[in-house]
C-alpha cells in the first residue's frame, strides 16, 4: 500500500494568522476566544466567539477579496501557506504535474456571509444591489474551487460537507486519491467562517453554545463539570499530502505519515451523538486497522472535545472502548479549549496539532479543566506533555451533526 506523507501545513485561526503562531498559542495554553464587539451582538444571549487573530483580507488582494466569501478567504490563506511550506511555488514556479495534483477541501456550512449579506441587500435595497458574484461566493465548494484555481489542480477538486467532520472527511478522501493512484499530491483541509447573528442565535437556541460572556477565555472547557456548551469559531487549516515516493524523489521535508482513516455513522439522531458511542469507537478502530497499527501504538488522541455536556463524556468512553487497556498509555487533549469550535475546519486545525505533537513530541494542553467530570477513564493533558522517543502514532477525532464520525491516524515513522 502506498505511504502518504505530510510535507506542508498552513493555518489561520483564533490563535494566530499562520501555522507557527497557532502552534505557539497552543503550547502556551492561550485562549483565542474574545468578546464580539459589534452592535449586532448586543441582543444575543451569546456574545463571544473565536475570531481569526489576523483578518484574512489583509493577506489577499483587496479587489480579489471583495469577490470571495470569508470562508474562501481563510481557506486560501491556509492553503497558500501550506503549499509554500511544502517547498512548492505558485504559477509558473509550480513544478507539480497539474494532472497529478488534486484538492480535497471541506466546509460544513460554506459562504454564509455572502448569503446573508446579499439577502439583506435584496430586502433593503432591491434586486439590482445583489452582487453578481453571490452564487460563486456562497457555494460550499467555493474554498476548494478557488484553491484549485490557485494551484492549477486538474486531477480533481472535491468538497466534503459533513458538518463538523468535513475537514477530516476531506483528509480521508485525500488519502484515497493518492493510494488509488489518482494523484501524487493533494492539498486537503477545511475552512469555516460563520460568526454572524443567525448561526449564533440558532446554536444558542439549541442550548449548544457557552454563555460565559463575562469570561470568554474560560468559556471552552472540555470535560470540566462547569462546561455549558461550545464556542463558535472561524478559520482554516491545510495540509499538503504526497506519496512517499514523490516526496523522497524531490527531497521534501516530511512531517509525518497520514497512516489511515476510519469513517462511520451513528444513525441515531440529527444532532445528538449516540450516547453509547459505538460509531465513534468504530471510526477509531477502523483508522487503527487501516493504518496497520494496534491500539497499543496510539500514544496520543486529539479529541473532538467540544465542551458540550453529553458529547465530551460520550467521546471519553468511546476512546477507552476503542483503545482498551492501551488507553492508560495514551495522552488525550482538546485544542478546542483554546481555539473554540471551527465547525467544518475543526478537523484540519486539530490534525495539524496532532502532526506537530508527534513531530515535536509535545502534546498541547486542554485549558480550563479545573474540575474534571468523574469516571472519564482517560489521561487528559492539562499542561504541555512530552511524548516518548521512537516511532509514535496518534488519532484525531471529528464528529458532526448527522452522526458523521471520522478518525485519522497519524505517525511519525516516515520522517527522514
Amino acid at each position: 500500500m502506498t505511504d502518504v506523507v505530510i510535507t506542508g501545513m498552513g493555518a489561520t485561526t483564533p490563535l494566530g494568522g499562520d501555522l507557527a503562531s497557532t502552534w505557539a498559542g497552543m503550547l502556551a495554553g492561550r485562549s483565542g476566544v474574545v468578546t464580539i464587539t459589534e452592535d449586532w451582538a448586543e441582543p444575543l444571549a451569546v456574545r463571544i466567539a473565536g475570531r481569526c487573530a489576523v483578518d484574512p483580507a489583509e493577506k489577499i488582494d483587496r479587489v480579489k477579496a471583495r469577490r470571495l466569501d470569508r470562508s474562501t478567504q481563510v481557506g486560501l490563506v491556509a492553503a497558500e501557506e501550506a503549499w509554500l511550506d511544502a517547498g512548492f511555488g505558485l504559477g509558473e514556479d509550480n513544478p507539480v504535474d497539474r494532472d497529478r495534483l488534486a484538492v480535497c477541501f471541506g466546509s460544513g456550512i460554506g459562504g454564509l456571509h455572502s448569503t446573508l449579506s446579499n439577502w439583506d441587500a435584496l430586502v433593503d435595497k432591491g434586486a439590482r444591489r445583489v452582487s453578481p458574484y453571490t452564487i460563486p461566493m456562497l457555494m460550499t465548494n467555493a474554498p476548494a474551487a478557488n484553491i484549485g484555481l490557485l494551484l492549477g489542480a486538474r486531477a480533481s477538486v472535491r468538497t466534503m460537507v459533513s458538518a463538523c467532520a468535513s475537514a477530516n472527511d476531506s483528509i480521508a478522501l485525500a488519502i484515497d486519491e493518492i493510494r488509488l493512484g489518482r494523484a501524487d499530491v493533494v492539498l486537503t483541509g477545511g475552512s469555516e467562517a460563520t460568526i454572524l447573528p443567525l448561526p449564533i442565535a440558532a446554536f444558542s437556541q439549541m442550548q449548544a453554545l457557552s454563555k460565559r460572556n463575562d469570561d470568554p477565555a474560560a468559556a471552552s472547557r472540555p470535560w470540566d463539570k462547569g462546561r455549558d456548551g461550545f464556542v463558535l469559531a472561524e478559520g482554516a487549516a491545510a495540509l499538503v499530502l504526497e506519496s512517499l515516493e514523490h516526496a523522497l524523489a524531490r527531497g521534501a521535508r516530511i512531517y509525518g505519515t497520514v497512516a489511515g482513516a476510519g469513517v462511520s455513522a451513528d444513525s441515531h439522531d440529527i444532532v445528538q451523538p449516540d450516547p453509547a458511542g459505538g460509531g465513534q469507537s468504530s471510526a477509531m478502530l477502523k483508522a487503527i486497522r487501516d493504518a496497520g497499527l494496534t491500539a497499543s501504538d496510539i500514544k496520543h488522541v486529539n479529541a473532538h472535545g467540544t465542551s458540550t455536556p453529553q458529547g465530551d463524556v460520550t467521546e471519553a468512553h468511546s476512546v477507552g472502548r476503542a483503545l482498551g487497556s492501551a488507553v492508560d498509555g495514551c495522552v488525550v487533549t482538546s485544542t478546542k479549549s483554546m481555539t473554540g469550535h471551527l465547525l467544518g475546519a475543526a478537523g484540519a486545525v486539530e490534525s495539524i496539532a496532532t502532526v506537530l505533537a508527534l513531530y515535536h513530541r509535545q502534546v498541547p494542553p486542554t485549558i480550563n479543566l479545573d474540575d474534571p467530570e468523574d469516571g472519564l477513564g482517560i489521561d487528559i493533558a492539562t499542561a504541555v506533555r512530552p511524548l516518548p522517543v521512537g516511532d509514535l502514532a496518534a488519532l484525531n477525532n471529528s464528529f458532526g451533526f448527522g452522526g458523521h464520525n471520522v478518525a485519522i491516524a497519524f505517525s511519525n515513522a516516515n520522517i527522514r
